[in-house]
């Protein structure tokens, strides 16, 4: 193992024949914070969670810094091949150690250091805090690119989910990940949905609808577990000739179909 990185499309070994100076990582972000003094009290006011009720971070800020193997080609072509590549780009990189999880950033060249043996390069970045995982809820994971040591197979819980009558699911922390995601809802027929965030205090109901995108920028995946309930409206019953069917008491028999409902979001972490 190289401990390289996939910059883009770019590995950095396979195609650069780069080395790390040691086992590349992304530091982890720093906290967006507001403190206030209050003036006669002990102690401070923090008021950093007050908006989302959960911390926020700034990107994750740092640089990487790699030996070049100059045996492989010249020091120029690889300097200018990388600057042309990657210097003041924004892309996804997957590192080699931590192959089912991507970070997005900005990325560019801080400087080149030549001598007799080998080059380095160091490499800078700013990335978004979260990193999320390579396929998104609703994507089938493939064999041929499946790493068996470190691999992770999701299961297949937020795709076309059966619906009769009424449902009730529960996700945790596990299904959805750490970092906060506003999932979409994609159904096969119009139906209504009650979303349980008990961390965010959050307990509503919304119409979901075929055709359209079913989002609330207030309905969010994050915390210790979250709870969905979907409910498809009752209709009356007909019979073969399209008659309505009723009752000794001659009402209306209602009943309730069935649909699918579909979660779509990216995964996240830190």
């Amino acid at each position: 193992m190289y401990h390289s990185i996939t910059f883009g499309d770019k590995n950095t070994w396979d195609d650069w024949h780069l080395v790390p100076a040691s086992r590349p990582l992304f530091n982890p972000p720093t906290v967006k914070t507001k403190i206030i003094d209050i003036p006669g009290a002990n102690g401070n006011l923090d008021l950093s969670d007050s908006l989302t009720k959960y911390p926020v971070y700034n990107n994750r800020e740092g640089q990487i810094e790699f030996v070049v193997m100059n045996d492989y080609w010249e020091w120029y072509d690889a300097y200018s091949t990388i600057m042309n590549y990657l210097h003041g780009q924004t892309m996804k990189a997957i590192l080699e150690d931590d192959q089912e999880w991507y970070y997005i950033g900005r990325f560019s060249v801080n400087s080149w250091k030549s001598s007799k043996d080998y080059s380095r390069i160091v490499i800078n970045y700013s990335v978004k805090p979260f990193k999320y995982f390579i396929r998104g809820s609703l994507e089938n994971w493939l064999w041929d690119t499946f790493n068996f040591n470190t691999g992770i197979i999701p299961k297949s819980i937020f795709g076309n989910i059966a619906i009769e009558g009424s449902k009730t699911l529960e996700f945790t922390q596990k299904d959805y990940g750490g970092a906060p995601a506003c999932p979409k809802f994609i159904v096969n027929t119009d139906m209504s949905m009650r979303f349980i965030n008990p961390y965010m205090g959050i307990n509503k109901i919304a119409s979901l609808y075929t055709g359209t995108t079913n989002q609330f920028e207030e309905f969010l995946f994050y915390g210790p577990s979250v709870k969905i309930v979907f409910s498809l409206p009752t209709t009356p019953l007909l019979d073969s000739q399209n008659n309505f069917i009723l009752d000794s008491k001659e009402n209306l028999i209602l009943g309730t179909g069935t649909g699918t409902v579909s979660i779509e979001f990216n995964k996240g972490g830190l």
